[in-house]
């Protein structure tokens, strides 16, 4: 005949106001909920099991200097600045939203369309071509400045990054187009990054033989210079 646990004698076997372990797992009924109760309380003390760390979806918008072209696509300035990221420990889905010679205009007719992605922050990097086809900078600040709002408003925390003409417009077109950034994010209470290409436009070891699109390592160098704007806007600084 098998014996019941409670036959077997238990050395050091505590008071009976202080249940052992063994009690309150095989015991009465009453005690196997006490046992229990106190598993579910350290259950809630320990924060139950690990949430996986949370992935940023970050759309970066413009045109060629943000599509890659003549890069690889790992070589593109979405990619290494998902990579940069990676390294500073900071987990991001980083949108490639670039359409070679795109517009403000052509930006704006497709914002519906990249916000199916439902990216929590944005850069925006759109003008390059409206200042090398010498287009209105007021036409090019309405543009920028609808497209803003209606990132605003559909929640999406915003990086606005300025571009620069090039000198052959003249100067008057110039002054006009350079200076139509800044005021942009002022009125939006954006953070701004004054210039895309800073530390690349008119350096041909980082430029293709075009000497308007950078190359991989021109690429880099923007988007080490960019991370310290980009992981402001992430919230980790």
């Amino acid at each position: 005949m098998k014996k019941t646990f409670e036959e077997f004698p238990l050395k050091g076997r505590p008071m009976p106001d202080a249940p052992s372990y063994r009690d309150l797992a095989y015991g009465s009924p009453v005690c196997r909920a006490t046992f229990l109760g106190l598993l579910f309380a350290l259950f809630l003390t320990v924060g139950g099991p690990a949430k996986a760390a949370e992935t940023i979806k970050l759309l970066v918008l413009g045109d060629s200097l943000v599509a890659g072209y003549g890069l690889r696509a790992d070589e593109a300035f979405p990619a290494q600045l998902a990579s940069a990221l990676a390294k500073d420990g900071i987990s991001a889905k980083v949108l490639n939203g670039g359409v070679s010679g795109d517009t403000s205009a052509g930006g704006l007719a497709r914002l519906g369309w990249v916000l199916a992605d439902k990216p929590s922050a944005a850069i925006v990097c759109l003008g390059a071509n409206d200042a090398l086809r010498g287009l209105d900078p007021a036409a090019t600040r309405r543009n920028l400045d609808v497209l803003l709002g209606r990132l605003k408003a559909a929640g999406v925390k915003v990086l606005l990054a300025g571009m620069q003409a090039p000198p052959n417009m003249g100067a008057r077109y110039t002054k006009a187009f350079n200076g139509l950034y800044a005021p942009l994010a002022a009125a939006h209470g954006l953070p701004y990054y004054p210039f895309f290409l800073d530390g690349v436009a008119g350096d041909p070891a980082l430029n293709q033989n075009d000497g308007k699109h950078p190359t991989a390592a021109g690429v880099k160098v923007i988007a080490e210079r960019m991370m310290p704007s980009v992981k402001n806007l992430l919230g980790r600084p």
